[in-house]
């Protein structure tokens, strides 16, 4: 892991290790050592054993004695993050509405018009950064510290599922028309559609998510 720098090295560690185990490079039930990951991602023990207590806060591991065992996201993990984000994703949506500025109109117009340039250059890799970028942009604006923090981690955890989702064509045009009408409403002021059309997305995401996503395969 060069190149790393030593003041952030921990989180650093705990962020791949983190998009490891959710892509599915450490599936559910192998396990993880100190001395395997430190051999494995170059650096001390210290970074590691940090990077694994976070991870087991966040339930994605659990200590198994001798190492820790990978517990990975489950088919229940995804049904349970996908209604809360359809809660509080509608929440930030309708705050972001009522905090929008001149700059942050220019951010998520800037991100839309991203994402509809690289669906037509069919180039899935920038449109599912950019869809990224579209749903955390949302979150950020919302201007409330709570919706942030909570959505953050829960949209780490899905990332995976998202992108094997936006393999579809269907869903992938769906997504796209569906960005632009919570942005149109979004600019436009109405804070209580732009809810209700961001509440829709995540529900008719996770319809399609539970429907094509391998749960841990």
């Amino acid at each position: 892991m060069k190149g790393f720098k030593t003041v952030s090295l921990a989180d650093q560690v705990f962020e791949q290790l983190e998009n490891d185990i959710i892509q599915g490079i450490y599936p559910r039930g192998e396990i993880l050592t100190e001395l395997k990951l430190a051999e494995q991602l170059g650096v001390s023990r210290t970074p590691i054993r940090e990077a694994l207590r976070r991870l087991e806060q966040e339930r994605l591991i659990s200590d198994a004695g001798k190492g820790s065992v990978v517990l990975g996201i489950t088919e229940d993990d995804i049904l349970d993050i996908m209604n809360i984000r359809q809660r509080i994703e509608g929440l930030a949506a309708y705050y972001a509405t009522i905090n929008m500025d001149d700059e942050a109109r220019a951010e998520l117009a800037h991100i839309v018009d991203l994402q509809e340039f690289y669906y037509n250059k069919e180039d899935l890799d920038h449109l599912r950064q950019a869809d990224d970028k579209f749903h955390d942009a949302i979150c950020r604006l919302s201007g409330r510290t709570v919706i942030y923090d909570t959505l953050r981690p829960l949209l780490r955890k899905t990332r995976r599922y998202r992108r094997i989702s936006m393999q579809s064509k269907d869903r992938v045009t769906n997504t796209m028309r569906e960005h632009r009408e919570i942005y149109e409403a979004i600019i436009s002021g109405n804070a209580d559609l732009a809810m209700e059309l961001s509440s829709k997305h995540i529900e008719k995401a996770k319809q399609h998510m539970i429907g094509s996503a391998n749960i841990n395969g």
